[in-house]
């Protein structure tokens, strides 16, 4: 049975799994979902209430989740691992991309979403990216609720996009530092770290290869364009790294 990826086109952990399975030169099939619509779907292939994505379906395995995800690739397609050998340089790689997935992702998440969810006319493209042409209208119809209920799912309001900011840019600093030193995060080789800080931070540098359709910069909310103008040197070593390896 063909690899499903349920996703949707925005999410930055889907884009972690979508690089790592670009990476490895895994054919899937890609099944991009509405955020909302999705849940009945989610529910349905997993059994369970969690309705997060990205969820692998292959074979009669269900996984969800990134790292989940990526653990099932390497154990099932061991070809281009995902991890080191070196046992130092494996555990490296692993503490790396539980604090991204823990700290990075969903700061990033607070952080653009608090922005972005200001402007409907430029958010609703990005959410509906992939699915129908007419989702695009139906999200603008319902935009108030869709973004009450964003913001009270995700916790997004003034104080945690601050606090999100600041979790970003002390994250963005530590990882800018080491990749002036290394070419990688952990031992000699791409690993699953540097896949989750290329993808989770990729909203805030939007790289073309992300299958949404970014704003233009100057279509950005205020604070997001001057935030994002202040930190084009923060973003650098990793919009570089996402580019060359990407």
């Amino acid at each position: 049975m063909a690899i499903q990826l349920y996703q949707f086109a925005i999410s930055h952990f889907s884009e972690k799994v979508r690089w790592a399975l670009d990476y490895k030169g895994i054919q899937y099939q890609p099944i991009f979902m509405l955020p909302g619509t999705h849940v009945k779907t989610i529910r349905g292939l997993t059994g369970q209430k969690q309705t997060s994505v990205p969820v692998l379906v292959h074979d009669q395995e269900v996984i969800q989740g990134s790292a989940a995800i990526l653990d099932y690739l390497d154990a099932t397609f061991p070809d281009k691992p995902l991890l080191p050998a070196d046992s130092n340089s494996k555990a490296s790689a692993i503490a790396w991309e539980q604090r991204l997935d823990q700290e990075a992702g969903p700061a990033v998440r607070t952080f653009a979403y608090h922005h972005l969810l200001q402007r409907p006319k430029i958010v609703a493209p990005l959410l509906t990216a992939k699915t129908a042409f007419f989702n695009r209208y139906l999200l603008l119809l319902a935009f108030s609720r869709v973004d009450e209920g964003m913001r009270n799912m995700m916790k997004i309001n003034a104080r945690t996009a601050t606090d999100a900011q600041q979790v970003v840019e002390a994250i963005l600093d530590e990882l800018g530092e080491h990749y002036r030193t290394y070419d990688y995060l952990a031992g000699n080789q791409l690993t699953r770290a540097d896949i989750a800080a290329g993808a989770l931070f990729a909203p805030l540098f939007m790289p073309p290869q992300y299958p949404v359709p970014w704003p233009k910069p100057h279509r950005l909310p205020p604070e997001m364009k001057a935030w994002s103008g202040a930190n084009q040197q923060r973003l650098a070593p990793l919009a570089a790294f996402y580019q060359a390896h990407r």
